[in-house]
């Protein structure tokens, strides 16, 4: 029997297995499909995920394979007429590194993750379709489509919208489809466009829009509105009515397009899960959530569900954790989804609005909702508040932790704190020289599991903030406390003479049953 059993190989699944996998829970991933998905529709993660892929150490592979957002040229009547630069004049901050996503095919984003996952000596199982489940107080078991059975301490269905471990449970997904027209998309290869572009052809009756795959020589993602033959019937995807769309919205020879693959239409869906968790049951990613393309946020959701449920299924499975640690899942993802619906619902009438007049584009989904790091969860029960400023603080306990350069306080060398956060453990940062004592107890009391580091502790151990940008992003005035989730988003903010509020902040939500050393 292993600890987690992941089904779905996806991005999600897969962010879910290096987390687990690292944290040295034994973890199984299979994928119903006999060889390895490959999917055309996401483009990339956004600034939120690629800080996760940072804490996953795979961040180096993703920059290398991917591409840095594109200028948008907008068309109409086949004349380009505008170029727009979404994130002009747009620039990484110290407390946030990252200021746009990146472009990469989600097929190649899956080979990182599998690379990494295969060091810890994980991989993922294909033609592993689950056809049936049961679960005990203590145990899942899924059944596969040969017989075969698979036993498990805990599941997480990561199997796409349309979930077969959602509809095993009996989750309703309740929401709506879009009437209209359906899209289409796919790879092709068109020799004929400047690939420093993401051209956008928007026309009163139709689009298409082409954007350069990173690390191919040819490859475009294709996407446009779905052909209709004569009856008003949707005509399949196809690469000749690529070819016809491509010609009749570009004005350029539809022979120039080649080679499509992955073709697929949709339409635009809006549903949730009611539950993100039966028992010993999680839903993530699609099957607990889809919604409009309009803003990126599909597969970062997922990987933000993936991130928040790692640390948690990690702990408990340990025995650190109470099986309570759990129910954070549901209450602090399903508002978050059930947000990301409306964003992308929002950003979806924008941007029909927008495409209807001239030079308008799909710029018009990116805002600073879309970026993903302005999300967090001050509702949730794993966040406590204790520093003065209270609610009009700028920064509150459940909020995602900020980056911010310092120096080691022995080498003078620069140090991030994202580096610091890095890794399965929670992070306490000690401002000022009136922490010491709770570091120290911390430290002694939880070992690995909690990483105490002094800010301006005055000694020769821990970190600097010799150009004030952590107390600056961290809103710090007088010696604080911050305790730092492994997801990287604050558990706690307290004085630093609430002396014992970290340990019995982390003993009644996270760490209650671990192994200490006493004081």
């Amino acid at each position: 029997m292993t600890d987690v059993l992941i089904v779905g190989a996806g991005p999600t699944g897969l962010i879910l297995a290096c987390d687990l996998a690292r944290r040295s829970v034994g973890v199984r991933i299979v994928e119903k499909s006999p060889g390895f998905p490959r999917s055309s529709r996401a483009k990339g993660p956004n600034p939120r995920s690629l800080e996760v892929l940072e804490d996953l150490g795979v961040l180096g592979e993703v920059l290398a394979a991917s591409s840095a957002p594109l200028p948008m040229r907008k068309y109409r009547n086949g004349l380009p007429i505008a170029d727009t630069d979404p994130y002009e004049g747009s620039a990484p901050t110290p407390d946030a590194p990252y200021d746009r996503g990146r472009l990469i095919a989600q097929w190649r984003l899956e080979e990182i993750l599998r690379a990494r996952l295969a060091e810890y000596g994980v991989h993922v199982e294909l033609g592993a379709e689950v056809t049936g489940l049961t679960q005990t107080d203590t145990s899942v078991t899924a059944v596969l489509a040969g017989g075969e059975e698979i036993g498990a301490r805990y599941m997480v269905g990561c199997d796409g919208g349309h979930s077969t471990v959602r509809k095993l449970l009996g989750v309703p997904f309740e929401g709506r489809t879009y009437e209209g027209r359906t899209m289409v998309c796919g790879d092709v290869e068109v020799t004929e466009l400047d690939r420093g572009h993401w051209h956008q052809w928007f026309d009163e009756d139709g689009a298409v829009m082409l954007c350069p795959i990173p690390g191919t020589a040819s490859g475009w993602w294709f996407q446009a509105g779905q052909e209709a033959d004569a009856a008003g019937a949707p005509v399949p995807p196809s690469q000749e009515s690529f070819r016809r769309l491509f010609a009749k919205h570009t004005g350029l020879p539809g022979g120039s397009l080649s080679n499509a693959a992955l073709l697929s239409a949709y339409r635009v869906n809006e549903r949730m899960a009611d539950r993100f968790r039966v028992g010993r049951v999680f839903l993530a990613g699609d099957a607990a959530h889809v919604h409009s393309i309009a803003g990126g946020l599909g597969m970062n959701t997922g990987i933000q569900d993936a991130f928040n449920l790692g640390w948690k299924l990690a702990l408990t499975a340990s025995g650190q954790a109470g099986a309570g640690l759990l129910d954070t899942y549901e209450e602090e993802r399903l508002p978050v989804a059930a947000r990301t619906l409306d964003i992308t619902s929002d950003r979806l009438r924008a941007t029909l609005e927008a495409i209807r007049k001239p030079g308008g584009g799909l710029e018009t989904a990116v805002t600073a909702e879309t970026s993903g790091l302005g999300g967090g969860y001050r509702w949730s029960s794993l966040a406590q508040d204790g520093a003065a400023g209270g609610p009009a603080a700028r920064l509150r306990a459940g909020d995602r932790a900020p980056d911010a350069p310092c120096r080691d306080a022995g080498t003078g060398d620069r140090v991030r704190l994202f580096e610091t956060f890095a890794g399965p453990h929670f992070t306490l940062l000690g401002f000022g020289a009136g922490t010491e004592r709770e570091l120290r107890e911390t430290a002694a009391r939880y070992g690995d599991a909690v990483r105490a580091h002094a800010v301006d502790g005055g000694g020769r151990d821990g970190l600097t903030d010799d150009e004030g940008h952590a107390r600056s992003a961290y809103g710090i005035g007088e010696d604080t406390l911050v305790l730092v989730r492994p997801d990287n988003h604050v558990a706690l903010i307290a004085p630093a003479a609430d002396h014992g509020t970290v340990a019995e902040h982390l003993d009644r939500t996270a760490l209650g049953r671990s192994q200490r050393v006493s004081r």
